[in-house]
């Protein structure tokens, strides 16, 4: 058994004389939430689009359970559910018998079972013989994850799922897509909605112009930030900014409250700045870490990618 769902290795993609993608590679373990991120013309459909074959690649190679896409299309291509831009339905149509009409078209037999299993799966069950026209944008996108779903592939593919839907519609899907992991599935998704992103994905990859710039579990993202904001309650801010504004380990040292202050510095500075403040008659009173979200992460990763450059 391959230990990863899907590999892409060095997948571009040229256009003219232009490298819409470069040379972009990584992996999706089997049950994980893996993320695409990257602002929007990054290339993250572009990618997605190669990997399920609707647009040719320029080079580079797709593996789906360690079998190749090009030597095994058939095979492989029955392993992946996917949803590229906003699933289409017939709207005349009830949910079930557009999901009938997908069963038909199918690779694989898909019975009627199924069908009702994947409806209960998305929670549609009640509303399933309903006409699609009826449906809201939160529904219609679960009916395309259950026809995404119809041919029970191992590889869910998901572009941009949670455009134009509501905060409660967000939280529903991002809820389902977990519940689909710890059944095993493994599921890649793209989106620029950071904060989203940071509660749905268990790994990202970050993709600007092209390019892959940076790969990692979110745990280790958020850990590895380079300085932290770190909130002092003491029984005089203003003293100890003035105290502080000298340090070199300090940075951005601002008051707050008269009783409280922020300061940037790394974890193993804020010992130092305790005992700085205790010397020279400061009271501490708490001292409280401000945790770095995926966004503040993502413009200092893409920051110091275009410093580089």
């Amino acid at each position: 058994m391959a230990a990863n769902a899907l590999e892409v290795r060095s997948l571009t993609k040229v256009i003219g004389r232009k490298k819409i993608v470069d040379d972009v590679s990584f992996s999706v373990h089997k049950g994980e939430i893996f993320g695409l991120l990257g602002p929007n013309g990054a290339g993250k459909t572009t990618i997605i689009r190669m990997i399920v074959s609707l647009i040719k690649r320029t080079d580079g190679a797709v593996m789906v359970n360690g079998n190749n896409l090009d030597g095994q299309f058939k095979e492989t291509m029955s392993e992946i559910g996917a949803i590229v831009e906003n699933p289409e339905f017939y709207k005349y149509m009830s949910g079930y018998k557009n999901l009938k009409h997908y069963a038909n078209m199918a690779i694989k037999d898909v019975s009627d079972e199924r069908i009702k299993e994947v409806a209960r799966l998305v929670k549609l069950e009640d509303a399933i013989h309903q006409k699609v026209k009826t449906y809201s944008l939160g529904m219609r996108q679960r009916l395309g994850v259950a026809q995404a779903l119809l041919h029970n592939p191992s590889l869910l593919i998901l572009d941009e799922p949670t455009n134009g839907l509501d905060p409660q519609g967000i939280r529903e899907f991002r809820d389902y897509l977990h519940s689909l992991a710890r059944e095993g599935i493994s599921v890649l998704v793209s989106s620029h909605l950071l904060s989203e992103m940071q509660l749905m994905c268990d790994r990202f990859a970050i993709i600007e112009k092209g390019k892959l710039i940076h790969i990692s579990s979110m745990n280790e993202t958020m850990d590895e930030a380079e300085a932290a904001e770190v909130v002092f309650e003491v029984s005089n801010s203003k003293k100890a900014v003035e105290l502080l504004k000298g340090q070199a380990a300090a940075a951005n040292v601002k008051v707050i409250t008269d009783d409280q202050f922020s300061v940037s510095v790394e974890k193993s500075a804020v010992s130092t700045i305790n005992k700085l403040l205790i010397v020279n008659d400061i009271d501490v009173y708490g001292i409280s870490r401000v945790t770095a979200t995926l966004e503040d992460r993502f413009l200092e990763i893409t920051n110091k990618e275009v410093k580089e450059a």
